[in-house]
């Protein structure tokens, strides 16, 4: 890794380095079994592995994961090619499609060209604009913190050539009929103007050189040096990553030491609960929102807006009843409701996000979460289901993830329904004692009475830390089932008329 500040000179790299045939052979004899032997580790250890590899046209990533993969179990890994979008990419932040290809816990996904592309070949083509360039970084940046923090290994990789051999190298390929389609315009173009896309590249290793995900620097010319390095420096970060997880297993969890504490303000507690409609007020009301809904649903679409509606609250707290009255008259081919539930052995082997970020709504579409990931600062913290570090760092990640969305262009609201402890029990008696809703009260529900003080102090933190302009949190007075289902609606509409004019 490169001291912060530094910039990065890829002029200055001595690509002249080679190595002969005997020393190669010597090098690669050790280095291809002990590879072999540290994936089988990682997978026995379930440590996740994603392998980037970036560089110029022609300097051999394709050569390179060639080679790489020769020493790895295939059943172990998967390799993705990345170019220009599919229109299915387009329609969501240019990162879903990474969240959605990334591996489990104990396997292995190499990239040929990544997340970089926009920054880089999307940059030098004038796709991504100027003004865009911070918040992919921000993004980028966001999106390694967050993995290599969950246990993520990230490599990165970065092939280096010279002007001359990239020239050389693109002749040869358009000397034959089979490999000329190799080389593209955008190729010719970027070797002409070598110096320039150089200079991109050079701002991007600096800017996203990192302590978490340091990138790795390989002279490419000569393909026997380029191979025998990437061997070793994969070798040696999966080699420190199996010793880490080691000794973390050996080791109790080590004390945090809290984020400054904010001064504890109760949010819930300025909830007037004595808000109220009537039900013939309601009945008006109702009426006339939903028409604006379902006008305002074929809008959203026409204009490729996606929406996302996060749902949170105490048990009984109105979330069905309320998505069941926004959603009544949108046309169901464009909307989806996900009820959250505990994750499942797959979810569990990802990144705690991966599940909601695979849900996220394509452009013109809404997604609706009846309960979110915000379960991680909530019911995860408080039943002990995440360690400290886990939801401490976890407020963060999903204020980074709702940018990446509205950044996109969604429209991101977050609905606390707040009852009071009395109201719950008499919902809850209700359900008991109604056969057909007996099935929504569990001995659980009773159980998380109990903690009440406990999920109030978290519910209040959460609220104070993740509301943002962008990503706003609502409390919705829910005693009232008819008060909260308006203000709900009133509040989705008004987001979304704003969001059109």
């Amino acid at each position: 890794m490169y001291n912060e500040g530094e910039k990065i000179m890829l002029e200055k790299l001595d690509l002249t380095k080679s190595l002969g045939k005997t020393e190669y052979k010597e090098k690669m004899a050790e280095l291809q079994p002990r590879l072999g032997k540290l994936q089988r580790e990682c997978r026995e250890l379930g440590i996740p592995v994603m392998i980037a590899f970036e560089g110029y046209g022609a300097s051999g990533k394709g050569v390179q994961i060639g080679e790489l993969i020769k020493a790895l179990d295939p059943r172990g890994f998967e390799v993705y090619a990345v170019k220009n979008e599919t229109e299915e990419e387009k329609m969501h932040p240019f990162m879903w499609r990474f969240w959605t290809k990334m591996p489990p816990k104990g396997r292995i996904a190499i990239y040929d060209s990544s997340w970089y592309r926009k920054v880089l070949i999307d940059r030098f083509d004038k796709k991504t604009k100027k003004s865009e360039l911070a918040d992919a970084y921000r993004s980028i940046c966001s999106f390694e913190e967050q993995l290599t923090a969950d246990g993520m290994v990230i490599i990165k990789i970065f092939l280096a050539i010279d002007k001359k051999e990239q020239k050389k190298r693109f002749d040869k390929l358009l000397k034959s009929e089979e490999t000329a389609w190799r080389v593209s315009e955008g190729d010719l173009k970027r070797n002409k103007a070598f110096e320039k896309y150089q200079e991109v590249n050079e701002e991007m290793l600096t800017r996203t050189d990192t302590e978490y995900a340091p990138w790795n620097i390989v002279e490419a010319v000569d393909r026997r040096f380029a191979t025998a390095k990437i061997y070793a420096i994969v070798a040696q970060i999966l080699a420190e990553k199996v010793e880490e997880e080691k000794k973390r297993r050996r080791m109790k969890e080590e004390p945090y030491h809290q984020i400054k504490i904010i001064e504890k303000e109760s949010i819930l507690g300025k909830a007037d609960l004595s808000l109220t409609y009537t039900k013939e007020e309601y009945k008006k009301r109702l009426e006339k929102l939903q028409k604006k809904m379902e006008k305002l649903h074929g809008e959203l679409y026409r204009r490729r807006i996606p929406v996302v509606l996060g749902f949170e609250g105490w048990d009984a707290g109105g979330k069905g009843g309320a998505i069941k009255r926004l959603t009544e008259k949108m046309d169901p081919r464009g909307y989806v409701v996900h009820p959250t539930a505990s994750p499942n052995d797959i979810e569990k082997a990802h990144h705690y996000l991966w599940r909601f970020w695979t849900d996220m709504p394509k452009a013109g579409h809404v997604t609706i979460f009846d309960r979110t990931w915000y379960g991680r600062v909530m019911v995860e913290r408080i039943e002990g289901f995440c360690s400290k570090q886990e939801w401490q760092r976890a407020y963060k990640e999903m204020n980074d993830m709702e940018k990446d969305l509205t950044d996109a262009g969604a429209i991101v609201l977050k609905f606390w329904m707040q009852i009071d402890k009395d109201e719950q029990a008499r919902r809850f008696k209700a359900r008991q004692e109604n056969p057909e809703k007996q099935w929504k009260i569990t001995d659980e529900d009773w159980r998380n009475r109990e903690k009440w003080d406990q999920y109030e102090d978290a519910v209040n933190e959460m609220l104070i830390r993740t509301s943002t302009p962008n990503a706003p949190w609502i409390v919705v007075e829910g005693n009232c089932k008819y008060y909260a289902r308006i203000k709900v609606l009133e509040t989705v509409i008004n987001a979304i008329e704003e969001k059109l004019s």
